[in-house]
């Protein structure tokens, strides 16, 4: 079985506290870019291909013929178009790549799902959870290895409520998803925020100080002089993370430091596909006009470039 979750991110903090002294600990939550590729469509389409299937996905279309590539993504076409009136939208698109890029984050739940499902029937209570994960402490609620089970299995909880959105006490999948990686969530920052600040508020005044957000990334134990990157975050954190200038990081603050609002690379390409594909230019695509421009979407096999570039110029 695999290390739990919320034991490892334990661990985590374990590794943290016991890094280098000069090595910087950075919670910040980035959304990772959609390709390693350079998007250039005059050159190729392959950014557009990681984009819209993930990089993975995107490399079995290479080995299709372009008559395979446009049946594989008609069906995807349906897949996408959520409300099935036919068309494709922006948002849709968008809401499309945003899952196609968390692929990764989708096939850790179901390595782990059957861990905790343990009576089969497709969905995972706290209680399964709790069993799974704390059995042993529920056993001995005194164990000798220094870690505050009861202080984790109620942070656990917190945490499981908050995901599990219609208030059932049990996860579907996209529920346990949100339980295990709340980062990914809108619904879940708060539980993020709140948590980073746990973490960090040494004083219990619910707030981060400079002195805690310093420490927290820093250990200076034994070291005579601070990194330079210390001095810039004691910078950053008097000119842009304490916005209200009271010393102190609240919630607010806290969150535009850990989950910034980043630029939206999904909702970027969703438009640029659109505008490349949307031949009657009404804001929306129909399959054909995604098929037409196949070879934007996904790959193949046989399709050479410079005859596709000229079948998009036809079209």
């Amino acid at each position: 079985m695999e290390v739990r979750p919320l034991l490892m991110c334990f661990a985590l903090c374990v590794v943290y506290a016991t890094s280098k002294p000069t090595e910087k600990k950075d919670r910040v939550h980035h959304d990772a870019l959609l390709s390693s590729k350079e998007h250039d469509d005059s050159d190729n389409f392959d950014y557009d291909h990681d984009a819209f299937l993930g990089e993975a996905e995107a490399k079995t279309f290479d080995d299709l013929t372009p008559e395979e590539s446009k049946d594989r993504l008609g069906k995807i076409v349906d897949k996408i178009d959520a409300d099935q009136d036919g068309f494709v939208t922006e948002a849709e698109l968008k809401a499309w790549i945003k899952k196609a890029q968390k692929k990764y984050i989708y096939d850790n739940v179901d390595r782990q799902w059957k861990d905790f499902d343990m009576n089969n029937d497709g969905m995972i209570s706290w209680e399964e959870y709790k069993n799974v994960t704390y059995g042993t402490f529920l056993e001995d609620p005194e164990p000798d290895d220094g870690y505050n089970y009861k202080q984790m299995m109620a942070r656990d909880e917190r945490r499981f409520k908050m995901a599990d959105k219609n208030g059932d006490h049990i996860a579907d999948k996209e529920e346990f998803t949100a339980f295990l990686h709340p980062e990914e969530y809108d619904h879940m920052k708060e539980i993020v925020v709140l948590e980073t600040m746990e973490d960090i508020d040494k004083n219990g005044d619910g707030f981060i100080d400079l002195e805690e957000y310093i420490g927290d990334m820093y250990n200076h134990e034994d070291e005579k002089n601070e990194p330079e990157w210390v001095a810039t975050e004691r910078e950053q954190f008097s000119e842009f993370r304490d916005k209200n200038k009271d010393g102190k990081m609240d919630k607010e603050e806290t969150m535009d430091w850990i989950l910034p609002a980043d630029y939206d690379h999904a909702e970027a390409e969703a438009k640029h596909l659109v505008y490349e594909s949307d031949s009657n230019k009404d804001g929306k695509l129909t399959k054909e006009e995604i098929l037409n421009k196949y070879d934007l979407f996904v790959g193949s096999q046989a399709t050479d470039f410079g005859e596709a570039l000229v079948r998009h110029d036809e079209f």
